[in-house]
């Protein structure tokens, strides 16, 4: 074997410095800036980019999924990359292959892995073995990718320029608190936001996601509210619902149903918040339930917008962790 194979060869083995994006606590308040500078660059600018051409995109889904696997596979293809759609039940992975095994091997054929599972600890697992960046498509734990195109769209829609700028809008989400929230309360924290969470008792978050927001909270400006009272929509700029049963909690729905009708986002409740008040959902939406239909429709622009923004906000992502300057 010749000095100058040898060589490449054990450079081709030794890991490259890598960074995923699990949560939103993997960013850092300039990271952020950066993504949102990215995606609206890349929006504005180009459709298609072949910067990461000869790139390669892996996405695992556990979950059924449709703006996570559309927006990250349209992303890849328009920046010039190739994307592998890679359904759990299809991978050795059902056979009981473990998630070392399955991760080291993906990490040998892929540039960049996104992962859709029900357990975080799972992802968790998958990237601390992989040795290219891993993507958090949503766990049980946290939606990263989808609250950093809501932030994207609140901006847009808000006409705000500068991250600075989001402190004065007030951000409430109502209903089922899930992987949306918890995201939610991670950025609100991170960037200072004024930040209201409402739902039932029985369904605020766990205390170690609190924990965890206000640690970040508790030197900053940031006013993350925490109630059961619906009245705490008052002066919204921005109402946020999601479904009141994700997946994995089907069995719970009737339960559910139950203690979240009080918690709809419907013309009565948007009586209550401000006149140019920007109404979210990060779809799929149950109409009639967490929503009505009549508000679904009247607010489908900005709602669409926010599904639109998970396309560019993905191109941001990859560019990121892949380290790709332009």
């Amino acid at each position: 074997m010749t000095l100058c194979v040898m060589f490449f060869l054990i450079i081709w083995r030794v890991p490259m410095t890598k960074k995923n994006l699990l949560s939103i606590y993997d960013l850092s308040v300039e990271e952020v800036k950066l993504l949102f500078s990215q995606a609206f660059y890349l929006k504005s600018k180009y459709k298609y980019f072949d910067i990461l051409k000869g790139k390669t995109l892996g996405l695992i889904f556990e979950k059924p999924s449709t703006r996570t696997m559309v927006s990250f596979a349209v992303a890849m293809i328009q920046l010039g990359g190739v994307p592998l759609l890679l359904n759990n039940k299809n991978l050795q992975r059902k056979r009981g292959e473990s998630i070392h095994d399955t991760s080291i091997v993906l990490s040998r054929y892929l540039n960049i892995i996104m992962m859709r599972a029900f357990k975080h600890s799972d992802v968790e697992e998958f990237a601390k073995y992989s040795t290219v960046p891993v993507v958090n498509g949503l766990t049980d734990y946290e939606h990263p990718c989808q609250i950093l195109a809501d932030i994207m769209t609140i901006m847009e829609l808000h006409r705000i320029q500068a991250v600075e700028a989001l402190r004065d809008i007030k951000i409430v989400y109502i209903g089922d608190s899930n992987n949306i929230s918890n995201s939610l309360l991670a950025i609100s924290a991170i960037l200072d936001l004024n930040f209201t969470l409402i739902a039932p008792e029985e369904y605020l978050p766990e205390k170690k996601i609190l924990s965890k927001a206000f640690e970040y909270t508790s030197l900053s400006k940031t006013e993350i509210k925490i109630s059961s009272d619906i009245n705490a929509t008052e002066n919204a700029d921005v109402i946020y619902t999601d479904v009141w049963t994700s997946m994995g909690f089907e069995s719970e729905a009737n339960k559910r149903k139950k203690s979240l009708k009080y918690y709809q986002v419907n013309d009565e409740l948007l009586k209550k918040v401000s006149p140019n008040c920007v109404v979210l959902h990060c779809l799929p939406a149950v109409r009639g339930e967490e929503i009505t239909s009549e508000v679904m429709s009247k607010h489908e622009n900005s709602i669409f917008t926010q599904a639109e923004n998970r396309l560019h906000i993905q191109k941001a992502i990859l560019l990121h962790l892949l380290n790709i300057k332009y």
